[in-house]
């Protein structure tokens, strides 16, 4: 079993990725829901640590800092940092927003590593579905210092259409520039489900045609 694979199966193992009948923010039923506020422990938090770390490393992404948008993207830069560390040597910073600037001490509303300019930013988040995340993000970390975001990485791709006829992080990409890299994509998940990693047979046809009506291919 591949990563790939042993991630599908430790989301659905942890209760993070569910099959059934979902209603999104977008207001589309969906036959899959992915919630990383389930994961909940220690062992859970290293091993998905693991996995970030590891598309880190398989995708060649330069990186000095992580940065974890407030606020599931902090545990998720936390849990990777160390596992950078642990499993591949290396010493990466990480920094993360606070929702509301701190008035006193040193202020500011960066906390962890200061950023400075030409730093290569890696952005660890869960999933996009609109994009929102990261057009509030941007703005603070530009503020911040004139970095150089050398990637985003999240748990999942749902491959499917965002604001227009492109996916989340297609547009991602077109409007900022910036390239995501998933841990798995939403088509990965299918064939999970078809090989038979993962349980879930009885969902396979709303799979496939909520891919059908929302999908993007790439």
């Amino acid at each position: 079993m591949g990563y790939k694979e042993e991630f599908i199966k430790f989301m659905v193992d942890c209760g993070v990725l569910r099959f059934g009948e979902f209603t999104l923010k977008s207001g589309r039923k969906a036959p899959y829901f992915i919630n990383t506020g389930n994961y909940k422990t220690g062992a859970q938090l290293a091993k998905l640590g693991e996995f970030y770390a590891r598309c880190i490393k398989e995708n060649n992404i330069p990186v000095e800092t992580l940065f974890g948008p407030a606020y599931k993207g902090i545990p998720l830069a936390v849990a990777c940092s160390v596992a950078l560390y642990n499993k591949y040597g290396m010493d990466v910073n990480y920094c993360f927003d606070r929702k509301e600037a701190k008035d006193h001490g040193e202020g500011g509303v960066i906390v962890g590593k200061q950023l400075s300019n030409g730093e290569k930013v890696v952005i660890i988040e869960d999933v996009i579905t609109a994009g929102t995340a990261i057009r509030q993000v941007l703005p603070i970390l530009k503020a911040a210092a004139d970095i150089d975001i050398s990637g985003m990485v999240i748990s999942v791709d749902r491959m499917e259409k965002g604001q227009g006829n492109l996916s989340a992080v297609q547009e991602v990409y077109n409007e900022f520039g910036i390239k995501v890299y998933p841990i798995v994509t939403v088509a990965d998940i299918i064939e999970a489900i078809r090989s038979g990693t993962v349980e879930g047979k009885e969902h396979l046809d709303q799979m496939l045609e909520y891919r059908k009506n929302y999908g993007v291919e790439y």
